[in-house]
């Protein structure tokens, strides 16, 4: 079973950035696709970026789009979300997710069945 661990939130003004790092441990999460999901009170669960395991090939949300990049470094177990131009609408508890079926960059939620604890991201306007 593997672990997974976030950091990297924190309170930010809008139009600032953040990177969340997810580390991995307990058995490996690669080959097997890697995501960000956020969950806003009183909204529904987001996938916001997927990346597969060799990290050649990525999804994102229309809402994060051109703003947020996925990455992956399988030699370190981790995988990064980096935040740029942050908005209000932003502010989450945002979820690293690993996938033990798929190897692609899946853009459905229900593909990723391991999730850490979350990180709390707050963008204030």
């Amino acid at each position: 079973q593997v672990q997974l661990v976030e950091s990297g939130g924190g309170l930010v003004q809008a139009g600032g950035s953040l990177r969340l790092s997810c580390a991995a441990s307990g058995r490996t999460f690669s080959p097997f696709a890697m995501g960000w999901i956020r969950q806003a009170p009183g909204k529904e669960r987001e996938l916001v970026a997927a990346i597969s395991w060799s990290g050649g090939s990525t999804y994102y949300a229309d809402s994060v789009k051109g703003r947020f990049t996925i990455s992956r470094d399988n030699a370190k177990n981790t995988v990064y979300l980096q935040m740029n131009s942050l908005k209000p609408e932003d502010t989450a508890v945002y979820y690293c997710a690993a996938s033990s079926t798929i190897v692609a960059a899946a853009p459905s939620l229900n593909k990723y069945d391991r999730w850490g604890q979350g990180t709390q991201v707050t963008v204030s306007s």
